[in-house]
């Protein structure tokens, strides 16, 4: 263990010095800042650099709030100011937390609070000489966190915050996900100072405590000013932020409800390695058009509350996201997004995936799993400094196994638009008291790349609730069922692509191993024991009695199609258009139906019906974007895109 957490901080040190490299490559000097502290309210005192541009003599003010060592800005500003202070329009006070290197002696204990010392911060910095009053937050991760824990206090010079992966609940869900622990995630927290399990393992089930705590930590009205929320698809906070910014939407003060924003762009958490909330590139895949969108978006924001710039942003959608797959970004008024259905397809013996559902009454497939050779975790919603982070491919290390079981559609024949969140129905059953289930959800690519989309896991003893008095083992042999939902996700499988459900007991060290015997889950209070681990038999239903289904959250998909013919057999033109739009059907297609027209958001926008093979439609009225046509008759269904561009 202890070279466990050699490596860790090792690898903490190689991260520092990457951004060092990083920065000095960008220029050969490093940033100055004034250093000063702030008074708190018991008198102790926290320490902040201070960043003002040369010809500045004073201005509005982006506060940063750290527990991961202030001075690393002194290598490079974040939102794109890197060593270029001068050409900023804001003067940067970055200040470590009670507690946390330079402010290391002012830890304690108790009150006040974290933000008790955001609230004073603010306050103090929009006091100085240097300071016009207004002060805004921005900062990822722990980073974001205080952010809402300063709101929360209503500290009167605070205009607006900007946290970035990240919310402000503790729920017992984000360490515990039906009851199975976050290994690596636990291990990293107490790396990074946070010393969460010894608490953790005094709680591993939902008790009084997590009733407080919960409670104590999700305070959507106590939000009195604009909140920017960014996150990533691929990123392991997407199950507490939609639902917060939700929440802020409809519980915030309401004047204060419109003028809240979500930005969801197809990142990973970050904090080491190459891949960050804002870069092209994330695993071992790259997205065009999504580098620095964040940064440009957080500036337009911080421009137009702390400057006064009438540059639209008060017009901006609501929710703007990127759809993985087609790699464009869309908007919103809600999430999700309007017109979505749930679809559900169902697990076949063959290992196929379909809509249609099985007819023999007793298929099963089963596997073994050996808790002393965990199937292994390849990417995903990671943060251990080990282990990568982001999409990459299952094939070689966790599908080549033979612990586990995969389910795949047919190459599909035409574009699957997903938005939201994925729930998995299984029908299993094991020969032991207790085990878990792992799924991953991943885009097949033609080449025969397995991507990784999404994960969860379940753990069977908690199948009817999370608190001790709910849980129960199971009988051997037995059918239970076992539902997770992964986080939500934005993804538009292409056709040519397949859609496909890895199923084994373990993915570790993302999850706990289960040690296959029912007893003490965390031999010792140990985030990661085995004592007498045993193999458990386990074992999915997919028949007509005990049905297994994947329900995948889609637009514009007919759950009723018989039969999909090729994307390409319908024509239309010209392509962009501008007044009207020409469509030729398949000779061969029956011509009566109807023909509708949807836009980014996925509503309807247009209908007309036909009853010949060519046809043309008025579309002078369309506002310029992108649009999808599709064609409806007996069962059958066909889709194009097209651009609508100005006269």
């Amino acid at each position: 263990m202890k070279l466990f957490f050699a490596k860790f901080l090792s690898a903490k040190r190689l991260a520092v010095l990457f951004v060092i490299a990083i920065c000095s490559q960008r220029a050969f000097a490093i940033l100055t800042p004034v250093v000063d502290s702030i008074p708190l309210k018991d008198g102790k005192k926290m320490a902040i650099d201070i960043y003002k541009p040369a010809t500045m003599s004073s201005g509005p003010v982006l506060l940063v709030q750290t527990p991961y060592n202030r001075q690393l800005y002194r290598f490079g500003l974040p939102l794109g100011i890197g060593n270029n202070i001068n050409a900023s329009n804001y003067i940067i006070v970055v200040a470590d937390w009670r507690g946390y290197y330079g402010s290391k002696k002012a830890a304690y204990l108790g009150s006040p609070t974290i933000g008790d010392d955001g609230y004073s911060a603010v306050e103090w910095v929009a006091a100085q000489s240097w300071s016009n009053g207004k002060v805004g937050t921005w900062g990822p991760s722990a980073l974001g966190r205080v952010q809402f824990q300063t709101a929360q206090k209503n500290p009167p010079h605070l205009v607006c915050i900007c946290p970035l992966v990240a919310a402000p609940q503790y729920d017992y869900v984000e360490y515990f996900p039906n009851g199975d622990l976050r290994t690596e995630y636990v291990q990293q927290l107490d790396v990074l100072g946070f010393g969460l399990s010894k608490t953790l393992m005094a709680h591993p089930y939902f008790d009084n405590t997590w009733t407080f705590v919960e409670a104590a930590n999700n305070y959507p009205d106590s939000i009195r000013v604009p909140c920017f929320m960014i996150g990533g698809w691929y990123d392991h906070t997407v199950e507490f932020m939609l639902p917060f910014f939700n929440a802020i939407r409809n519980n915030a003060v309401i004047g204060m409800r419109d003028q809240h924003r979500l930005l969801m762009g197809p990142w990973v958490h970050g904090g080491h390695g190459t891949a960050q909330v804002g870069t092209n590139v994330q695993g071992e895949l790259t997205y065009p058009n999504s580098a620095a969108v964040n940064d440009t978006m957080a500036l337009q924001y911080f421009d137009y509350h702390l400057r006064g710039i009438a540059n639209g942003w008060n017009n901006t959608p609501f929710v703007k996201y990127y759809q993985m797959g087609e790699n464009v970004w869309m908007n919103s008024a809600t999430w999700p997004p309007a017109s979505v259905s749930d679809v559900n397809f169902y697990l076949h013996k063959n290992g196929l995936i379909d809509n249609t559902p099985p007819t023999n009454s007793n298929d099963s497939l089963s596997y073994n799993y050996d808790p002393n050779n965990p199937s292994p975790t390849i990417g995903g919603s990671t943060l251990r400094n080990d282990l990568v982070q982001g999409p990459y491919d299952q094939v070689s290390k966790v599908e080549s196994r033979n612990d586990i079981l995969i389910f795949t559609s047919a190459a599909l024949t035409k574009d699957v638009v997903l938005k939201g969140s994925v729930t998995v129905h299984l029908k299993i059953s094991s020969d032991k008291l207790d085990t878990d289930f792992d799924v991953r959800l991943t885009d097949v690519y033609p080449d025969g790349r397995s991507m990784l989309l999404k994960d969860g896991a379940a753990r069977m003893r908690f199948r009817n609730g999370n608190t001790l008095a709910l849980t129960a083992m199971m009988t051997p042999g037995k059918v239970y069922d076992c539902e997770i939902i992964l986080p939500a996700t934005c993804i538009t499988f292409l056709a040519g692509h397949k859609i496909r459900l890895d199923i084994s007991s373990s993915n570790y060290p993302r999850f706990n191993r289960n040690m296959n015997t029912g007893g003490n889950m965390y031999p010792g209070n140990s985030l990661d024991s085995l004592i007498n681990p045993v193999i458990a038999h386990n074992t999915i239903y997919c028949n007509s009695v005990n049905i297994s289904t994947i329900t995948l959250p889609l637009l514009g998909y007919s759950n009723g199609i018989a039969n999909v013919l090729d994307v390409n057999a319908i024509e239309i033109y010209p392509n962009p258009a501008q007044n009207q739009l020409n469509i030729q059907l398949p000779f061969n297609a029956k011509v009566e139906g109807v023909l509708e027209i949807y836009n980014a958001l996925g509503q309807m926008v247009l209908s007309k019906k036909i009853n010949n093979a060519f046809t043309q439609m008025d579309i002078t009225n369309l506002p310029v974007g992108v649009y999808e046509l599709q064609w409806k008759a007996d069962g059958v269904l066909l889709s194009k895109k097209f651009v609508m561009e100005g006269l």
